[in-house]
């Protein structure tokens, strides 16, 4: 262990602890010890803080005996003659540091100086996405940066964490050699879909800068997330690697040894140190190396070796300017490299023949109007997506082919036609497959910088910016896209792929003829598949990466609760890998067809879960429902006064009935915790006949976030239509009507609920 770098990281330790101290003396003379405090939009008081100690800070006067910990954790400096190279004493004031750090952020938001302002600066994303743009996006002009991560956002990314798109975090502090080298070492990150939080500064000037002045849009969308341009924000990156400790991995507030075991063994995050490292940076590093995190550094500093508090070393020194490359870029890119063999994060990078940057971390990437050279779909144009299978001897793989012109002769902003039809062939594909790999296109063709695609089947929208179409992005490199990806995520069922393109305007009319009639027999056959007629389920183990004990299982009538996998998908899954996440589970003996008890879902609860789950019923939430990690889309809830539920979705933030919102309700139901009363699913689920159809079924809901009313209408309608009483959506409550049980029951008895009159649901 090297004394420099303890010397430094201590010193820094009792400043910022001493800072922060001095802060609170202040505030609690100013605004007094009851002022509230809180981050806002996440249901984890102040995570550091709760999930390192256990106290659920609220209120200011709450802060003291929080810094009172963070000084009996300080340490004297190093010995300049006898001292004894123990690691310990470094990470002790590492933890100080953070709580302290915390603790000042959260006196900030206090005094209105969080998020961080920044006048003149667009936040792509996150919570202030606000002016629409015809309905592709948005922007914030609040001038603020981002600030703490919100709940909502935390379980968006979920998913991407635990299924592997998203391998890990980067903590950015500092500033770069050079504005062009801060844009590549972002670019690198993102190319392999590595979340990158920015803070910090040097002399002043920090990454957050460079990547303004070079027009990169910051924001949840791209990964990007800037936190604030001294090195204390940094601790909502930290506070990010707790929460999803207390969310997925269903620990608590106080478990501080297994929260940072959690983060070491399952959270893939480094600290990448740019530029000169202070006292404080020192120090904040340590406590980040107290979660398993390794510092690398472009500068010349001493390094810490092995010891197992992270996986290799601890500390890295990889001074910029003796980096091998034939100039600064190339030396990024080695920087980055050695900032994943250094963590070991596992990458997972697809190289697809584009002029443009390519990666999962473009997906949410908004193409405005301004900004867009071509549109292809929407309010002027039409653009269909067709998947289909054939023998392989009439398929050309590698075949990428442009029926039409392309769009360098229509002018700036204008509009066209488009078809993309996929033809593919392999000793493995079914047709059950195609609806399956259709649906890819989406994320494919999402994937590359500059290019926005929504929708799918023959309501896509696609948009191309000019900044695309300059690099040389053309409607061949579409189909590109996709023969690259379908060989590398599906090789195992796909052999071969052809792509065409059409823009001829006859050709489009004529294959989009063939797509509709597709697209009907495919939704005949789905409606069909019901629970009944298969003699299997399938397991999805994806999240146990993250929540261990939980335990999904789908069916034809359930979907996963992260509403991104449906039974045929884990069919085609298990299929391209049989020893993956997706497995079948035979159902043996049905003991209960009402409640949805099979002995082998049972059986296969008790391994999944080590012996955690004894029983599930896939069809009621009032009786061993199922687990959930953290992922969910909505969460259903009991309100016993209304004796029904509500259902509430995760962008919806506002209160409910049930007298929290959906992050501190999220914390019920996370973690692989089975709560009778209470679950996690998909969206979609809410459509189907089995939803809790041990309960009632859908007749039992009483409130619902008005997102999901107006998004779904059209297959809500149809349910309530299915249940017997067509105005049934009418007669549920949402935000805009009732917040307290008092009020909903109110509007239920107003308008005549059917669950009022139903028995009682327990």
């Amino acid at each position: 262990m090297s004394r420099y770098i303890a010397t430094r990281a201590i010193r820094g330790a009792h400043a910022l602890v001493t800072e922060a101290e001095l802060m609170l003396q202040k505030a609690l003379a100013e605004k007094g010890p009851e002022t509230p405090v809180a981050f806002p939009n996440t249901a984890y008081y102040l995570p550091v803080i709760y999930g390192m100690t256990g106290i659920p800070v609220e209120k200011l006067g709450q802060l003291e005996p929080v810094l009172q910990h963070a000084r009996a954790l300080l340490h004297p400096l190093p010995s300049e003659k006898r001292w004894t190279p123990y690691l310990g004493e470094t990470l002790d004031c590492g933890m100080a540091t953070l709580l302290a750090a915390e603790a000042i952020e959260a006196i900030r938001f206090v005094y209105g100086l969080q998020p961080e302002p920044m006048p003149g600066f667009r936040l792509a994303g996150g919570t202030a996405f606000t002016s629409p743009d015809n309905g592709a996006g948005g922007e914030s002009l609040d001038g603020h940066l981002n600030g703490p991560i919100d709940d909502i956002q935390l379980r968006t990314w979920g998913i991407q964490l635990v299924d592997g798109r998203m391998p890990g975090f980067a903590a950015i502090i500092g500033a770069a050699k050079s504005n062009e080298v801060a844009v590549k070492i972002v670019r690198e990150l993102q190319q392999r879909n590595i979340l990158c939080f920015l803070a910090g500064n040097v002399n002043g000037r920090s990454i957050i800068h460079q990547l303004i002045e070079e027009g990169v849009e910051l924001g949840y969308d791209t990964y990007t997330v800037p936190f604030g341009t001294d090195t204390i924000s940094a601790i909502y990156a930290l506070g990010f690697a707790v929460r999803s400790a207390l969310t997925f991995g269903g620990l608590k507030g106080g478990q501080a040894r297994e929260i940072l075991l959690y983060n070491k063994d399952r959270v893939f995050a480094f600290v990448l140190a740019l530029g000169e490292v202070d006292d404080l940076k020192y120090a904040a590093a340590a406590g980040a190396i107290n979660f398993g995190f390794p510092v690398i550094a472009d500068t010349v500093i001493p390094e810490i070796l092995p010891t197992g508090v992270t996986t290799y070393e601890h500390v890295v020194s990889m001074p910029f300017n003796e980096i091998e490359g034939k100039d600064d870029l190339e030396r990024a890119e080695r920087l980055v490299q050695k900032c994943i063999e250094v963590r070991g994060v596992k990458i997972k990078v697809t190289k697809v023949p584009v002029p443009v940057p390519y990666g999962s971390a473009f997906e949410g990437e908004v193409v405005r109007r301004a900004d867009m050279r071509i549109e292809f779909g929407g309010k002027y144009s039409r653009a269909f997506e067709y998947l289909y299978m054939a023998p392989l001897n009439e398929v050309v793989d590698g075949r990428v082919e442009v029926v039409g012109p392309g769009f360098e002769e229509v002018p700036e902003q204008g509009h066209m036609d488009l078809g993309i039809v996929v033809k593919v062939a392999g000793r493995g594909m079914q047709e059950d497959f195609e609806p399956v790999l259709e649906r890819q296109i989406h994320y494919f063709i999402n994937g590359a910088s500059g290019v926005q695609h929504i929708g799918q089947r023959d309501i896509a929208w696609i948009r191309i910016s000019k900044a695309a179409a300059e690099k040389g992005f053309n409607l061949e490199h579409l189909g590109k896209i996709l023969h690259a990806r379908f060989h590398a995520d599906f090789g195992a069922i796909v052999d071969k792929v052809e792509v065409t393109i059409f823009t001829d305007p006859d050709r489009i009319e004529e294959w989009l003829r063939e797509a509709r009639k597709a697209y009907d027999r495919r939704n005949k056959r789905l409606a069909d598949l019901t629970d009944e007629s298969v003699n299997e389920f399938y397991s999805c183990t994806l999240c146990q990466s993250f929540a261990p004990n939980h335990v999904c299982v789908i069916s034809p009538q359930r979907l996963g609760l992260c509403g991104a996998y449906n039974w045929l998908d884990c069919k085609a899954s298990y299929n391209i890998n049989p020893t993956g996440p997706n497995q079948p589970i035979k159902l043996g003996t049905c003991i209960d067809p009402v409640k949805g008890y099979w002995t082998g879902i049972n059986e296969y609860a008790r391994i999944a879960s080590h012996g955690t789950v004894e029983e599930v019923a896939m069809y009621s939430i009032m009786e061993n429902p199922m687990t959930a990690c953290g992922c969910f889309e909505c969460i259903v809830m009991l309100i016993p006064e209304a004796n029904g539920v509500m259902v509430v979705s995760r962008e919806d933030s506002s209160m409910t009935p049930a007298g929290m919102t959906f992050s501190t309700l999220a914390g019920m139901v996370g973690g692989g915790i089975q709560t009778p009363g209470v679950m996690g699913v998909g969206k979609y689920y809410l459509l189907s006949p089995k939803f809790i159809s041990a309960d009632g079924g859908f007749k039992r809901v009483v409130w619902m976030s008005s997102i999901l009313k107006e998004t779904m209408a059209e297959e809500l309608h149809a349910v309530a239509t299915r249940e017997g009483d067509p105005e049934l959506i009418s007669r549920i409550a949402d935000e805009r009507y009732a917040v307290t049980v008092e009020e909903l029951l109110a509007w239920l008895e107003e308008h005549d609920h059917p669950a009022l009159a139903m028995p009682p649901i327990f």
